[in-house]
């Protein structure tokens, strides 16, 4: 049992407690992986099979940590647990058990740009306004329905939901949803969302099958609760509702997806679920100082909706969390460079310890321009993935079509890639017989010489042979070489090799990535299955965390803060911490999803290790336009005790409950009264700082013509100042002034509005 003996005791309960329902109510960097995975692998060594362990994760990454670090305590028995995504779990269920609801073993999993793909060929076909049903729009609204269980038969007919669409001037969107699921169906594919729901109706219509799962998972792990929607909620339900050997691991102050269906009362209401549940609760953060985490509970503890936690830090007391004010949002990234660069030689890091968090991905602009500029390498996350990209997607279109010739958005996507003669005009002939006769795209192409004429009908017949030829290779080749095969005799390969360009000789390089890749696979000796169809399911059921990023390349990390779940960094920048940016403007219309906001800027504060920067623009453009901005209300919520401000506040005296009520009341221009706080929990601190500048009266700008080095200058917010510098030429002349409240700014002449003095 000496696996055990480096757990806390609230985590050692934890793990030791395997009967019954359990919830683990996990704070920030508590430990829970470490929980989970010695609870698993307690389980195996009292006797518990793994085959009858099932545990589920969001994404492949966590799967596979948890998998290694099970096998470091258990050996090679960890490699017979149920482990995995819901996403691949059910589809590894439904690739056994889906003839049962109409579906091939072989069915194809559509990703988001094939369903989107389909969707559109579906408005077209309808003809429908392609900007009043946006493609993205019309995924999102099923994506939802489908993650609801609400089915095409079942939306049709609910008359609230037909009143909504009708009053959004979308009253066609219930057909598309039936056109649309009975295109997957004919096309042997389900989606993404399809894999829960179509898991749901599997064990909803076949008791049989959902008593064969509730016997063979005696024991189920669910990690991040807190992220699961209705539809995986409800399969988890029904499969422990036999022994009841439950445990779920969230916390519920890091919900934060509620935009794709995450719902928090899935842990907020566990209790009443299983009135009988054991509760655990991993308060220590082992991750964060003690600053970090003190301001971290002053945030969230003003969230009403939650589960009682009590989080605290035995480590180092830490620095102070820096505050920086910027004028502009380009002014901000500069800020936020020097400061890396600097920090980075003070404490000998790597440019891998900073991570810069933003609310939106529109932000990442004024950070990149600003690294680029000192020559500072990051890496951006969110951007283009290996697997989203052009020349990969076309030759898996093969690889999928190989394997499932009913495929219509692969064989759509192929059909004349390279060319070969086979024109729009050639598939709408196809497309439209295809409808006519209720017959499968793939039962036209085989037959073409029945529905088309002369070249069409021999360039059409020619694919579909090249396809069998396919198949045949697939049945007696390993992964590797019939990729390598469809590679050649497709004329992809042929195709790329001989654009000669930068971009097409990258593209070459991704085929060859690509085929190392499966070759990799047909070699590894921990799995069984090695066929290339096994290789395309893996890839299609990778998460948003998996894409092709090189963890040691030593690089700043820029990502939106939904991106940075799960991570940490020893130093963290978030920026952007301003009114209607964050917390965003979208999410001021309810406590519940103003308190989402908050439980992300809670997540953002919890990234941090060892440094927290935060940091908001006074003016920020918007559709062309330069807005003013407030300092964003988190601001005010943290424990001004935790905070070092990098500038001179507005108002004489701070305010009791933090120093950024005066800033946003100026900047409403309003007297500098503060608002009524709760005193804060570490030390009461008062600041004398300067008062707000009160223009002087009549105050009319200048003009800055003649305006030179040494002049005394007024400006209406930022008060007197004095010119220092002058750079450019007309009219993008820049002033460099310094002003006796605020230090030196850098202003653009031509809208500056500065009054001379002298």
């Amino acid at each position: 049992m000496d696996y055990l003996a480096g757990l806390n005791p609230s985590q050692r309960a934890a793990v030791e407690q395997t009967e019954g329902p359990v919830m683990i109510v996990a704070g920030a960097g508590s430990g829970k992986t470490r929980v989970i995975t010695y609870r698993v692998a307690h389980l195996i060594r009292k006797g518990v099979d793994p085959f009858n362990v099932l545990v589920l994760t969001f994404t492949n990454k966590a799967a596979k940590e948890m998998r290694e670090r099970i096998m470091s305590v258990v050996g090679q028995e960890a490699k017979n647990i149920w482990m995995g995504t819901f996403h691949s779990v059910f589809a590894r269920i439904l690739r056994v058990e889906a003839e049962l609801i109409g579906y091939p073993k072989n069915f194809t999993i559509y990703d988001t740009d094939d369903t989107k793909s389909l969707i559109r060929a579906i408005l077209k076909e309808m003809n429908l306004d392609d900007k009043l049903y946006n493609a993205n729009h019309v995924y999102g609204r099923i994506s939802s329905a489908k993650n609801n269980l609400i089915s095409p038969q079942e939306y049709n007919k609910n008359e609230a939901i037909m009143a909504e669409d009708i009053a959004n001037g979308r009253p066609q969107m219930g057909q598309i949803y039936m056109t649309y699921a009975q295109r997957c169906y004919r096309a042997g594919a389900m989606d993404f969302d399809d894999l829960l729901f179509k898991t749901n109706v599997l064990l909803n219509k076949h008791p049989e099958v959902l008593h064969k799962y509730q016997h063979q998972f005696r024991y189920l792990m669910v990690d991040e609760y807190q992220d699961t929607n209705f539809s995986q909620y409800l399969i988890v339900k029904r499969l422990a509702a036999v022994n009841e050997n439950i445990c779920v691991v969230g916390d519920d102050a890091q919900s934060i997806y509620a935009f794709r269906g995450a719902n928090i009362q899935n842990i907020l209401n566990f209790q009443k679920d299983y009135p009988d549940v054991q509760i655990f609760k991993l308060e220590q953060n082992y991750r964060s100082t003690k600053m970090i985490v003190n301001a971290a509970n002053s945030v969230i503890e003003k969230n009403q909706n939650q589960l009682e936690k009590n989080v605290f830090s035995e480590n180092e007391d830490g620095e102070k969390i820096k505050v920086a004010r910027a004028f502009s949002d380009n002014e901000e990234g500069k800020i936020v460079a020097e400061s890396i660069t600097q920090e980075r030689v003070l404490k000998n890091l790597r440019y891998k310890d900073f991570a810069i968090l933003y609310r939106t991905n529109a932000q990442s602009r004024a950070m990149e321009e600003a690294l680029r500029k000192i020559s500072v390498p990051y890496k951006l996350y969110g951007g283009t993935s290996f697997y989203q990209r052009k020349e990969i997607k076309d030759l898996i279109a093969y690889f999928r079509l190989t394997f499932n010739p009913n495929d219509e958005e692969a064989l759509k996507r192929v059909i004349n890639y390279p060319r070969r003669g086979i024109g729009d005009t050639t598939l709408e002939k196809i497309l439209v017989a295809a409808d006519q006769q209720q017959y499968r795209l793939w039962d036209v192409v085989v037959n073409a010489q029945m529905f088309l004429d002369g070249r069409s009908a021999n360039a059409v017949g020619n694919f579909g042979l090249m396809i069998q030829s396919f198949q045949a290779v697939a049945k007696t080749n390993s992964a590797f070489d019939t990729a390598m095969h469809i590679a050649q005799h497709s004329g992809i390969l042929k195709d790329l090799y001989e654009d000669k360009s930068v971009e097409g000789l990258s593209r070459y390089e991704n085929i060859q990535e690509l085929l190392n890749g499966i070759k990799e696979f047909s070699e590894r000796e921990d799995i069984e299955e090695k066929g290339l169809d096994i290789f395309m399911q893996d890839i299609a059921l990778l998460t948003n965390d998996d894409n092709d990023k090189d963890p040691n390349a030593d690089t700043v990390s820029l990502m939106t803060i939904h991106a940075s779940k799960g991570l940490e960094f020893p130093v963290v920048y978030i920026v952007g911490l301003e009114e209607n940016l964050f917390p965003s403007q979208l999410s001021l219309n309810s406590r519940s999803e103003l308190e989402e906001e908050r439980r992300l800027f809670y997540v953002a504060v919890t990234r941090a290790e060892k440094k927290l920067h935060l940091s908001y623009a006074t003016s920020r453009y918007r559709w062309g336009t330069l807005n003013n901005c407030e300092p964003s209300r988190f601001l005010d919520e943290l424990n001004p005790a935790c905070l070092e401000l990098d500038f001179k506040p507005r108002s004489s005296v701070m305010d009791t409950g933090g120093s950024f009520q005066s800033e946003r009341m100026a900047w409403r221009q309003k007297d500098t009264e503060s608002f009524s706080k709760p005193k804060p929990k570490i030390v009461k601190t008062t600041s004398i700082l300067p008062k707000a500048h009160v223009p002087t009266p009549g105050f009319a700008p200048s003009d800055t013509s003649a305006l030179q080095v040494g002049m005394e200058v007024e400006h209406e917010r930022f008060g007197f100042g004095k010119v220092v510098n002058l750079d450019g030429n007309r009219p993008d002349i820049k002033a460099t002034i310094f002003f006796k409240e605020l230090g030196q700014k850098q202003l653009l002449l031509k809208f500056a509005k500065l009054r001379i003095v002298q």
